[in-house]
């Protein structure tokens, strides 16, 4: 290592704390922690006995999704009218009951999703619908004028910061001062929708987790006081860790507090918002539960301001690892994925719990080794009882659940890890080649790697893997569908897109208005017998420079699952276009066999 490397990383050069055992060398740094006080020194913690250690977690909380308006407010393109509505229905078939759907105040397009929802169907009667909104009395009025003749169940979520830093710096209210802000928009919340019956309240004292706690229980009892909570009509109190400022066990002691001190507790529906700036939301969230929370609002996958709202994805899936129902559905957290990606615009990391393309994949020659032999036992215990794999208890080293309880298959797990080491597939592919494999498409080819490795026994270079990947996915068929001409002409502000085919030595021919040229082949084949749902396409240049092709790589689902396909050509359009060419005559050419 020379001088120059890593010139603004400065190493550790201070002493060795005295109090450091021998075996721990490590030195002061020249970090200025110094500016910065605990968690004790900015907020009382006053909870000492408590009883959320020895509890357990039994059952899930009432999950509130709020993807819709915290996530959506988080993003660097908010989402459209389409991209949310695709989100809220995918909510609503995974089996979440309450859903925050914006802030009708302070966007035309979340009002606008507001009315959509009481002005059609696609909220069904038992999913409970929240929006929000700040205590001031024009927007609570115009929150209250979006919600007008929904039948749903309605909440109106109100929030108000009320940590002293926001109370100076923000606010500049003292104690008394916001108190009185935050119940006169009660009182305006409940002149405009006291009356309506199925109108529910919430309140959020926001930055919960640095405000005193005799003053929190102070405005919320306040508040169930002027709501009129009563079991038959609850109150929602909701707890945020706006900003994550401590380790999980002290969440859950101010929590347990409230749990134990709010009047009217059982007029209360206690809900927690943790975020993840410590990178300890998860965490956060399950000591809440434990400590007395009923309800937890958070992010489908994380997503939210800085580091993202708590994953309430992956607290369901740590309830269904430990035997607990979590009520919510993953038995195709691809497909939830997909729908998650599309509306945020965000990928999902490779490595995220659960949903990461790489979860399930273990590069350890040990690793591998301990979950093959896992899985021969469970397929031999399955045989010895008599019973389906898919219902025995699951005990595989290094797999937490069974991929195939989220729709995974299993050659991600066994395949991917022992060809990428034998071949180097995916790097030879891309430095001799320029192609470069989404890393589902690796799994995939992978296998068929595996399968001609099998029957060879020779080893296999670039070439042989060009040859693969050219027989698997680019040369599907050809002879079964040929497209013979691909056009579009834009009149009067219409775009009409003509398509003409070959199957099977006849020619079809369509014309199609304002969809794009893959949209209309796709439909053109679909017209004539050959469905194809296009699920994701990935575009590369081979070669640098005006003269590369351009390669798509679609990945697509027919009668036959899920599949890949390819399509070269000069044009990225054209390319993407034969790469539907490829798979529908792949597609039509096993349907025959």
């Amino acid at each position: 290592m020379t001088t120059n490397d890593f010139p603004r990383v400065c190493t550790p050069a201070g002493p060795v704390p005295a109090v450091a055992p021998f075996w721990n060398r490590q030195r002061t740094s020249q970090m200025p922690s110094h500016r910065y006080r605990d968690v004790y020194s900015r907020v009382e913690v006053p909870l000492t006995e408590r009883d959320w250690p020895t509890r357990r977690l039994v059952q899930a909380p009432l999950w509130v999704p709020v993807d819709l308006r915290d996530g959506n407010q988080a993003l660097a393109e908010p989402m459209d009218p389409e991209r949310k509505r695709r989100f809220f229905e995918l909510m609503v078939k995974m089996g979440y009951k309450e859903i925050e759907v914006g802030y009708p105040s302070a966007s035309q397009t979340d009002y606008d999703f507001v009315r959509l929802i009481a002005e059609t169907d696609i909220a069904p009667e038992d999913v409970t619908i929240v929006v929000f909104t700040p205590a001031r009395r024009d927007l609570i009025e115009r929150t209250v004028a979006s919600i007008r003749g929904i039948r749903n169940q309605v909440v109106i979520h109100m929030y108000t910061a009320t940590a002293p830093v926001w109370r100076d710096v923000v606010l500049d209210k003292d104690r008394d001062e916001l108190r009185e802000l935050i119940l006169s928009g009660g009182r305006d919340v409940l002149e405009f929708a006291g009356h309506l019956p199925n109108v529910r309240f919430e309140f959020s004292p926001e930055v919960f987790n640095l405000t005193e706690p005799d003053y929190v229980i102070e405005l919320c009892d306040a508040m169930t006081e002027l709501w009129e909570a009563t079991p038959d009509r609850p109150v929602i109190l909701n707890l945020p860790a706006t900003v994550e400022i401590a380790t999980p066990n002290v969440y859950a002691d101010q929590i347990e507090y409230m749990h134990k001190g709010l009047a009217r507790r059982d007029a209360v529906i206690l809900s927690v918002h943790p975020h993840n700036d410590r990178g300890t939301g998860i965490a956060g969230a399950e000591l809440a539960i434990l400590a007395g929370a009923q309800r937890v609002e958070g992010c489908i996958f994380g997503n939210g301001e800085r580091t993202g709202n708590v994953d309430i994805a992956t607290l369901a899936l740590n309830l269904h690892a430990q035997g607990i129902d979590p009520m919510i559905d993953f038995s195709d957290i691809d497909e939830i994925r997909r729908t998650v990606e599309y509306s945020n615009r965000l990928e999902i990391h490779p490595r995220h719990p659960y949903v990461g393309d790489l979860v399930h994949t273990a590069f350890s020659g040990t690793h591998q080794d301990a979950i093959k032999k896992g899985f021969a036992e469970h397929r031999a215990r399955a045989a010895d009882e008599g019973r389906p794999e898919g219902g025995l208890e699951w005990r595989v080293p290094y797999l937490p659940i069974d991929p195939a309880d989220i729709g995974r298959s299993y050659d991600a797990v066994i395949r991917v890890n022992s060809q990428s080491g034998k071949g180097g597939i995916a790097y030879l592919l891309e430095t001799d080649y320029g192609i470069e494999l989404p890393r589902r498409l690796q799994i995939d080819f992978a296998r068929r790697v595996q399968e001609h490795a099998d029957s060879t026994g020779l080893e296999i270079n670039a070439a042989t893997l060009l040859e693969l990947f050219e027989d698997n996915y680019l040369n599907l068929g050809t002879d079964v569908i040929e497209l013979l001409d691909l056009g579009s002409l834009s009149e009067n502000n219409k775009t009409t897109t003509r398509v003409s085919v070959l199957i099977d030595g006849i020619q079809r021919s369509g014309s199609y208005d304002t969809i794009g040229p893959v949209e209309a082949v796709t439909q053109l084949l679909g017209e004539h017998g050959i469905p194809i749902d296009v699920l994701s396409l990935h575009q590369t240049s081979l070669t640098a420079g005006a003269d590369s092709e351009a390669l798509t790589l679609m990945e697509y689902r027919d009668a036959q699952g899920t599949r890949w396909a390819a399509g070269k050509d000069r044009s990225i359009l054209t390319a993407s276009v034969k790469a539907v060419i490829s798979a529908a005559s792949s597609s039509a050419a096993v349907a025959a066999s």
